[in-house]
């Protein structure tokens, strides 16, 4: 599959970037060069192959939930600079 220059163009226009002829030529022939490489390895076979996410075997390093103690309302409230009675009240951000 290859792209034109004009629809690089098209594509240039819609993302709003402006871009020199030889810009294009240079993307043109980059993006052509990526769905060469995609149909290259459309023709790999993959049967039978479990999916994976990543190429190297990688665990996540997650500790293990513990539940502690957290503030009740009262003591929170006591650091809270400006307050309406059970709430924080902080700058209007528009």
């Amino acid at each position: 599959m290859k792209i034109p220059l004009q629809e690089v163009e098209y594509i240039a226009g819609l993302a709003r970037l402006r871009l020199t002829q030889d810009e294009l030529l240079l993307f043109t022939k980059q993006l052509n060069n990526i769905l060469d490489y995609m149909e290259r390895l459309n023709e790999v076979d993959t049967e039978g192959m479990p999916p994976t996410s990543h190429v190297l075997h990688i665990t996540n390093a997650l500790r293990e939930d513990i539940v502690e103690g957290s503030l009740g309302k009262k003591e929170a409230m006591e650091n809270a600079p400006q307050r309406d009675r059970d709430f924080f009240l902080v700058p209007k951000v528009i």
